[in-house]
């Protein structure tokens, strides 16, 4: 039963077989000097796949290997690379510009009254500077577990994509809003520095965005590995990124565990009782990225906080107001009080959460060994989770 549900995931989504043979490649050539160049071995597995079409299953293995190779390749030639810090390319110089007209933004802020503690939250959550933050902030949003909210991330663009879909004619003209606002959030990529968390985020609503066009399949495992392929393609040494292994892991926790829990209430009930519905999504999505985040940060931070699933009600709409209300008074200054008011609000709300008795658990520093084991073992909860569906009258 446990091998049919495997192989189910894996048949809808085989990119994730390509991506974690590229992973494997990467992780295995990063931190083992390999005698041979593996180009050429690389090169000559691409035609032994392509000679084996009569044959679909040494086909797949040999596309597999493909794979595997490619980022034992990738790691290899990044690092014999010499160092080209001196030169200044096209991205390197588009980069400067947007980044000089983000302090001027920034500067709109403070010319609006916005300054401390607010100025700080605002500057990190809608342009992504986090120069300001004061380590008694950072260690609040920490502690409370809002951290995540400060880091730019599928959250931001994800409301952004929101705001935009709002104001972009999609009925008449979707195949030219799409575009528009795929060029809007690339743009945006640029302006916040492309962080690594930014730019998974626009490659899988660039991937949304597009098949939404056609009425495809949207957001699913399948577009979370291609937007991976892409990225370590580009980065390898992304995938020893920190804000790389959480981001990733966070969405497809959030993609493995949130069907889970689609029937535990009927479509029908959900539809009579919208806010029943909302609340539970937020429920579910938060625990969900909570598991995929949860060990990394442990091993990483050496944290856990206990009250996330309540901060999450909390910081999530005010992440949303504060978002929309950075735009308008980017636009218009004068009612940078009420942005100010809000993040005010909201920092005082979670410095409470961290003085709750409990609010975090220190000092947890689990092995790299004892963090894989962890996530077998939520890997084996989805299993089973999936098993006791028709048990417990879900649909399976």
């Amino acid at each position: 039963m446990h091998l049919d549900m495997s192989n189910r995931l894996l048949d809808n989504a085989p990119l994730l077989r390509l991506a974690v043979c590229m992973i494997i490649g990467i992780t295995i050539a990063n931190y083992i000097e390999l005698p041979i160049p593996i180009f050429p071995v690389f090169a000559g597995m691409v035609v032994i796949a392509l000679l084996l079409g009569s044959h679909r299953y040494l086909q797949s293995v040999a596309v597999l290997l493909c794979f595997l190779l490619m980022g034992m390749f990738l790691i290899q030639r990044q690092l014999s690379m010499p160092d080209e810090s001196q030169s200044v390319s096209r991205i390197d110089r588009s980069k400067q510009f947007f980044l000089s007209q983000r302090s001027k933004l920034l500067e709109r802020f403070a010319d609006g009254g916005v300054d401390g503690d607010a100025y700080a939250v605002v500057a990190a959550m809608s342009l992504g500077d986090k120069s300001a933050l004061t380590r008694d902030l950072k260690d609040t949003y920490s502690v409370s577990g809002a951290s995540h909210v400060l880091a730019l991330s599928g959250l931001h663009l994800g409301i952004i994509y929101m705001l935009l879909s709002v104001l972009l004619p999609r009925r008449r003209w979707p195949a030219l809003s799409q575009l528009l606002i795929i060029l809007f959030i690339w743009a945006f990529v640029f302006l916040v520095g492309m962080s690594v968390s930014v730019v998974r985020s626009a490659i899988m609503l660039t991937v949304y965005g597009l098949l939404s066009i056609g009425n495809r399949d949207k957001m699913s495992i399948n577009a979370l590995a291609f937007t991976a392929i892409v990225m370590l393609m580009w980065n390898p040494a992304w995938l020893f990124d920190v804000g790389f292994q959480m981001s990733f892991l966070a969405v497809f926790a959030i993609l493995l565990f949130v069907p889970l829990f689609d029937d535990v209430f009927s479509a029908e009930y959900l539809m009579a009782h919208r806010w029943i519905k909302r609340i539970w999504g937020l429920v579910v999505v938060s625990c969900s990225a909570q598991l995929g985040v949860a060990p990394l940060i442990a091993f990483y931070f050496g944290r856990f906080s206990t009250y996330f699933l309540l901060t999450n009600f909390i910081v999530i709409p005010a992440a949303m107001a504060i978002l929309w209300l950075s735009l308008v008074v980017l636009l218009f200054p004068s009612l940078a009080y009420i942005l100010l008011y809000i993040v005010q609000c909201l920092n005082a709300i979670l410095s409470r959460i961290t003085a709750i008795p409990g609010a975090c658990i220190d000092n947890l520093h689990p092995s790299v060994l004892q963090v894989m084991l962890i996530y077998v073992l939520i890997f084996c909860s989805y299993l089973l989770i999936e098993r006791i569906k028709p048990i417990m009258g879900w649909r399976a």
